[in-house]
């Protein structure tokens, strides 16, 4: 069975997606689950902790508990899923993750690549590619948290760890003996070139016993696709009942998919922390212009906005204090929405649908159907009622809010 660590709640969504396209049945939880939690019948367990921005030393005692429960209910293979963009500092947490899981697992070898051809990443000799853009030349070079101005994935993993770090170019994937280069790696981190599909069921086949393996939601696919899968795909869940879309991500693709919804003319509000910095205030004032709209609207609600205002913001209150007060807003919000019938919640941004899902007390629940790529309806456990759509800032067509809450 196959047990993954993921960064955010996204992030987890996104790799359950993957595992359930292969036939696996999948299980995702909030956080780490009481070991007393029932499990149905599953393949792969999925936990998608709230890490990704954490400090290092609160990312790796997290993700040492995780693990832990992990092993304990039986996973054999775990899997460590970080972004496809892998947007993490030389101050961040992906390293020391990685060195702490790998330590405790007594691994030698972890294997890896953030590689998702579905969402335009590739990495090709080492270096990550977004769309036909090298990483430190894309959108993410202006990244509101994690500006990323390298695109070699050694070098950005080397400034986080002092282990060694190793690359296995394209060409070796495609015509050489993955097991041999594996077996004789000296390297503890081992980049793996993947620039299509094929590449990562490739990879997937010749990972698939491997103890520990770390990648974005790509990998995670291959992987799934060379174990024999066991779902039986039932009926989705409806979708049906009043909608509403809560943005917290300032993503270039967010802020279109905001833009697009405000050019549909759909009712909006925007939370701007610079005006009050109590989170209740700005959440009764958002709560307040919903309770005006016409039945039927599915309004949005945001706090993403662009470079320049982010700036100013930050500036004002500080990264930290901003990103606080607008999470805890948006939780507010959130359960606002939920008490006042809202079933349908779309929920824009990594750290705000970990608050918003911490808000709602979600401990997990099922995936339903797909709304785009890696962005799934989850159907929690705790209100079978309520679906609620998880969007990763960058992913999604710019309809995507527009076309989810119709």
């Amino acid at each position: 069975m196959i047990g993954t660590i993921a960064d955010d709640f996204t992030g987890g969504a996104d790799v359950a997606v993957a595992f359930r396209s292969e036939g696996l049945r999948t299980l995702l939880f909030f956080g780490v689950p009481p070991s007393s939690a029932e499990l149905p019948e599953h393949d792969a367990i999925v936990i998608a902790l709230k890490s990704r921005m954490a400090p290092a030393s609160e990312a790796v005692a997290q993700s040492l508990e995780a693990l832990e429960w992990l092993r304990r209910h039986g996973s054999d293979q775990i899997y460590v899923k970080y972004c496809s963009t892998f947007d993490s500092t030389p101050a961040g947490n992906i390293g020391p993750l990685l060195d702490a899981v790998a330590d405790a697992m007594s691994v030698d070898v972890v294997p890896m690549t953030p590689s998702s051809p579905e969402h335009h990443r590739t990495q090709y000799q080492g270096y990550l590619f977004v769309g036909s853009l090298l990483l430190a030349e894309s959108h993410m070079r202006d990244h509101p948290v994690n500006p990323m101005r390298e695109s070699s994935l050694p070098r950005l993993l080397r400034a986080q760890t002092d282990r060694d770090v190793g690359v296995v170019e394209l060409d070796s994937v495609r015509h050489g003996d993955l097991g041999s280069i594996l077996e004789h790696c000296t390297a503890r981190y081992l980049f793996l070139d993947a620039v299509d599909s094929e590449d990562l069921r490739v990879l997937g086949k010749a990972l698939r016993e491997r103890a520990l393996v770390a990648g974005a939601a790509g990998l995670a696919r291959g992987i799934a696709a060379a174990k024999p899968g066991t779902l039986s795909l039932s009926t989705n869940p409806s979708l049906a009942g009043r909608a509403a879309v809560l943005s917290g991500s300032c993503s270039a693709r967010t802020l279109e998919q905001v833009a697009a919804m405000i050019r549909a003319s759909r009712p909006a509000y925007r939370i701007d922390p610079v005006t009050h910095t109590d989170p209740e205030v700005l959440a009764a004032a958002a709560l307040t212009w919903y309770d005006g709209l016409p039945d039927g609207a599915a309004p949005l609600i945001y706090s993403s906005m662009g470079p320049v205002d982010l700036q100013r913001t930050q500036e004002v209150l500080g990264v930290q204090e901003a990103s606080g007060i607008l999470e805890a807003t948006c939780a507010l919000v959130a359960t606002g929405l939920v008490s006042r019938g809202v079933r349908r919640l779309v929920v824009t941004g990594g750290e705000t649908s970990g608050a918003v899902v911490s808000a709602l007390g979600i401990s997990g629940g099922t995936i339903g159907e797909l709304a785009d790529a890696g962005v799934p309806w989850i159907h929690p456990v705790e209100m079978p009622d309520l679906a609620l759509l998880l969007k990763s800032g960058n992913f999604g067509a710019v309809e995507l809010l527009v076309e989810a809450t119709r």
